[in-house]
């Protein structure tokens, strides 16, 4: 995707597939807010409307980041993910499970898994039912189908950090499990995150904005 354009398609798409905003800001890497902006556009109905609405916002400020040539091959999508391994070998000699954040960070963490020699687990955000209101009022859970938390030592895996905000669900989620999340590591930080609730966050690629807003 290379513009803007492709993104409102992309949106279009995706809700008219059935998926919540929120799963849509997961598929397409942006902030939940993003996303329902961008679905808001698809339904623009004809061009005299479009024009209004674009002199009414600019849109919000975010950054889409596409990494679909990564995530297509599995060869370099291996690479990246040895690469996230190594950012986390410093962290913690007892730490026996890595937990994938789903959807993105599930493959990745199958080869961080790997590499670590830990057992795998995946968590399913809160904001992948969220339609308009306060995430909060939803829950994200641990798919039985992989290990399970109980009071183990964890790393965190994720694609992208937009607002940090399913970094800290996902640490607070391990926590009530009695687990310990010890790092967290991602492919790119739009944030510029260093810790979330005292847990040290690490990325591949730091993204900074420069300019006024």
């Amino acid at each position: 995707m290379k513009n803007v354009d492709d993104l409102i398609a992309s949106a279009a798409e995706l809700a008219d597939r059935g998926l919540s905003k929120g799963e849509i800001a997961d598929e397409l890497n942006v902030s939940r807010e993003t996303a329902s902006w961008l679905v808001e556009r698809s339904g623009v109905s004809s061009p005299e409307q479009e024009t209004e609405e674009k002199a009414e916002t600019s849109g919000p400020h975010d950054i889409h980041v596409d990494w679909s040539a990564i995530g297509r091959d599995s060869a370099r999508m291996t690479h990246v993910a040895r690469a996230m391994a190594d950012l986390l070998t410093g962290d913690g000699d007892e730490v026996d499970l890595t937990v994938g954040i789903e959807k993105a960070g599930a493959p990745l963490a199958t080869i961080v898994a790997q590499e670590l020699d830990t057992d795998l687990g995946t968590y399913a955000p809160a904001k992948h039912q969220w339609e308009e209101g306060d995430i909060e009022d939803l829950g994200g859970s641990f798919s039985r189908n992989f290990s399970q938390i109980r009071d183990r030592e964890c790393y965190v895996v994720d694609d992208t950090v937009t607002s940090g905000t399913t970094l800290r669900e996902t640490i607070d989620a391990i926590r009530e499990e009695g687990g310990r999340p010890v790092a967290c590591v991602v492919v790119v930080d739009k944030q510029g995150i260093d810790y979330v609730d005292d847990v040290p966050v690490y990325s591949l690629i730091d993204v900074v904005r420069v300019g006024r807003e």
